[in-house]
């Protein structure tokens, strides 16, 4: 029987990721989309779907047979505020009108400035921004919907994506002329998610939850990649090295001006709302993936080295 997933988002990071997973793990692909889908998702075969999301009950019409959904969406941190409760619970109102299993990408903005090093499924959540308040209302809002079938996936931060990640954006922008960022001290361990690696842990937990029918909220955490700054930058160095980039007065290594970006987002909005954030890299942390490995029996993650190659290969 081949399976059928809609992935709402689909035009984003993790939203191509798991398309092109779900795709070649032999499922039917629908991705919802409010223009072209990119080349490489056409290539895969997967289907677009137009209807707005804010007609749910439409949406689903032209969903129709899709047994998952995947809530991928994920609004600019400036429009958090407004969208990405309401999003979720259009999402909500798809997967119910289809009778599917909702899927929803969590992260760790929930659980604080004060969150311990490992982070487990029954870790309790105290948010100290206000991102982290609108996630914990939202993973709220699936935990009290008793009639929804749904998986929450807790990861660390994206990588491995053309754009749209700490590493293309800041961390490794400008790579091959030898330059790097790291915005945190060196020493502190942080959690990160090679998105290929994650997205098969969707398709491996979709798998399980669809075999084994469960009622209410599942939660599960990806381990991923826990890195420390040092660690980072010489994974980051190690891979270079192996596309042939090596600089010749060595790697220059500069830090985030977080104060800068502090004082900015009195006049840019961008610039306060990923300020609010800096103390994920100063509070270690670490995701306890143990138990969705051991359940789900998801192969071993990519190596570090390998992933982080093939991740700089796609920034220009």
């Amino acid at each position: 029987m081949t399976h059928t997933v809609l992935i709402l988002g689909v035009r984003g990071r993790l939203g191509q990721a798991l398309a092109l997973a779900f795709a070649h793990s032999g499922w039917r692909v629908l991705g919802h989309t409010r223009g072209p889908l990119p080349a490489a998702l056409q290539a895969a075969g997967v289907q677009p779907v137009t209807t707005p999301l804010a007609q749910p009950a439409d949406l689903a019409r032209a969903a129709q047979g899709a047994q998952v959904v995947v809530h991928a969406v994920n609004p600019p941190y400036t429009r958090w505020a407004t969208e990405a409760l309401p999003g979720l619970q259009q999402g909500m109102a798809v997967a119910e009108h289809l009778h599917a299993l909702l899927m929803f990408p969590g992260n760790v903005y929930a659980f604080g400035a004060q969150m311990p090093p490992l982070l487990r499924p029954d870790t309790p959540v105290q948010p100290s921004t206000r991102k982290g308040a609108i996630r914990a209302q939202m993973e709220g809002l699936l935990a009290r919907h008793a009639t929804l079938r749904s998986v929450l996936i807790c990861a660390g931060d994206f990588y491995g994506a053309p754009k749209g990640t700490w590493l293309d954006l800041v961390i490794a922008k400008q790579w091959r002329q030898g330059k790097l960022v790291y915005p945190g001290p060196l020493d502190r361990p942080h959690a990160w998610a090679y998105l290929p690696d994650l997205a098969l842990a969707f398709v491996a937990a979709a798998r399980q939850a669809l075999a084994v029918p469960h009622v209410g909220l599942q939660r599960w955490h990806f381990a991923g990649h826990t890195l420390t700054g040092q660690e980072c930058l010489g994974a980051l160095q190690r891979a270079a090295a192996g596309l042939g980039v090596t600089p010749a007065q060595g790697w220059k290594v500069g830090g985030m001006p977080w104060p800068l970006l502090r004082w900015g987002g009195l006049l840019v909005p961008m610039w306060r709302e990923v300020a609010e954030m800096a103390y994920l890299w100063d509070v270690p942390h670490a995701l306890d993936g143990q138990a969705m490995h051991e359940a789900l029996a998801l192969p071993p993650a990519t190596p570090v080295d390998e992933a982080l190659a093939a991740a700089l290969q796609q920034i220009p």
